[in-house]
């Protein structure tokens, strides 16, 4: 039995070399933990969200999970959505890990988590683009334009270096600007700022949402292209119209049908969810394939924690295995 009395605190700066460069790594991992969901290794509990009555715009959600196999994990995820921030020059989502032991139950890592929830994002975006883009995509388009839609970016590229181009679109016309340099000198791809969203959509094969929608804005079905995959990361974006007009994957469709998510709508709207072919572990371990067709395919993630704890993991052994981090000695009282 795991008896040490010691907590290894990462921060967000330790993470970030860890994580630097590892972006097919990251993919993997989040490959095997939805392939172990689907095998029904896993334990995760809806989500638990705290909100605000005074301040409907903010949020704080925790994601308890447990990933089991030869190495067994259970934590939680502890994010916050402020989108105020932003204006006040911090990012908008902030968020922390503990990791737990599967021996005793005590806590043994303390982790940043923005970096991973934003990783672990993208990367099961990423993932999602190369399991269902019928040919090499050469574009990108993002619709906002903020850290997730960036992470987004840069592990799609790692993962369809056929991409070249990138379209993008945000409200805030300075911020899309910006945005645009940044993803030029990480990528080198080109980038286009369009005028409108429907602008960066229209002829796309590979599009990511990206923002803090509250509610649907998009409902013209016609806007996307045929064989066009649409990484619905922000899950509020699209009407049930759209909706309805693709081939739809979630990653859990149990935890994906509430909060007010376009899933969710378009549940509410036909009375039922026969609309979603799949989750993407069915798909990847077989149990469940895709229909043959040249409808868009949206995926719409909720976001898992196993995702978080699996990802978490993997940064705790890389910073044991290069002593990185601060131990607190003694963190628990004595017996």
């Amino acid at each position: 039995m795991q008896s040490n009395d010691n907590l290894l605190v990462i921060g967000g700066q330790d993470i970030a070399k860890i994580l630097d460069g590892q972006e097919l790594a990251i993919i993997d991992i989040i490959k095997a933990t939805y392939e172990a969901h689907a095998k029904a290794q896993t334990s995760v509990p809806h989500s638990i969200f705290l909100r605000f009555p005074d301040r409907p715009q903010d949020r704080i959600i925790g994601l308890p999970a447990y990933v089991g196999g030869e190495q067994p994990i259970a934590g939680m995820k502890w994010v916050a959505s402020f989108p105020g921030n932003i204006k006040h020059e911090l990012p908008r989502a902030s968020a922390s890990l503990v990791l737990n032991s599967m021996d005793n139950g005590r806590p043994y890592a303390f982790l940043e988590a923005s970096l991973i929830n934003m990783q672990r994002t993208a990367a099961s975006a990423a993932l999602a683009a190369k399991m269902f883009c019928r040919q090499e995509p050469k574009e990108l388009s993002l619709i906002g334009c903020g850290p997730i839609n960036l992470s987004v970016c840069r592990f799609v590229k790692a993962a369809l270096p056929s991409v070249t181009k990138v379209r993008l679109y945000d409200l805030d016309q300075a911020r899309a600007e910006s945005f645009a340099k940044t993803v030029t000198s990480l990528t080198g791809c080109e980038v286009e700022v369009a005028a409108s969203s429907q602008a960066a959509i229209q002829d796309s094969l590979l599009i990511s949402f990206g923002t803090t929608a509250a509610q649907p804005y998009l409902d013209d079905a016609k806007l996307f292209a045929d064989n066009s995959v649409v990484l619905h990361v922000s899950l509020r974006d699209l009407a049930p119209s759209v909706i309805t007009s693709a081939t739809n994957v979630v990653d859990d469709l149990d935890h994906v049908n509430r909060e007010e998510t376009s899933i969710y709508l378009t549940a509410q709207e036909l009375g039922r969810t026969d609309f979603v072919t799949a989750n993407i572990g069915d798909l990847l371990v077989g149990t469940k394939s895709m229909p043959t067709n040249n409808k868009p395919i949206i995926f719409s993630p909720f976001g898992l924690g196993i995702l978080d704890v699996k990802l978490g993991q993997y940064v705790y052994d890389q910073a044991q295995s290069k002593n990185i981090g601060q131990t607190i000695a003694n963190f628990f009282p004595n017996a």
